[in-house]
């Protein structure tokens, strides 16, 4: 059994960074798709990046390049959200999610991914 837990959110002001960790249980092996996810209080749920744990090819949303970097750690099962230059649009609720083979940009909906965390709050402030 799959299991996912995020760990990292708080309340930061803007500019500033945080880390998100998001470690798995319930793996024999690297080739997933590790995906971060956010959903803000009267939003739709919408992808922040995907990050394959093995080979470690990642996939952003055009709102968060160049500020948030995908980091994984395949002996510790753990996938890393580093988040820059936050900006108070980022506050959400950030899920981790995790599906069995290659990321791609098709899976930017969420729907293709049977497992998911809990989520951890961020909130940015100005």
């Amino acid at each position: 059994q799959v299991q996912l837990v995020e760990s990292g959110g708080g309340s930061v002001q803007a500019g500033g960074s945080q880390r998100l960790s998001c470690v798995a249980s319930g793996y024999q092996h690297s080739n997933w798709c590790m995906g971060w996810f956010r959903q803000a209080p009267g939003k739709e749920r919408e992808a922040v990046g995907l990050i394959h744990l093995g080979g470690g090819s990642s996939l952003y949303a055009d709102s968060v390049k160049g500020r948030f970097t995908l980091l994984r750690d395949i002996p510790m099962w753990t996938v890393y959200l580093q988040m820059n230059s936050l900006k108070p649009e980022d506050t959400a609720m950030y899920y981790c999610a995790a599906r069995f083979g290659a990321c791609s940009g098709l899976y930017f909906a969420g729907e293709q991914f049977p497992y998911w965390g809990q989520g951890t709050q961020v909130t940015v402030s100005a």
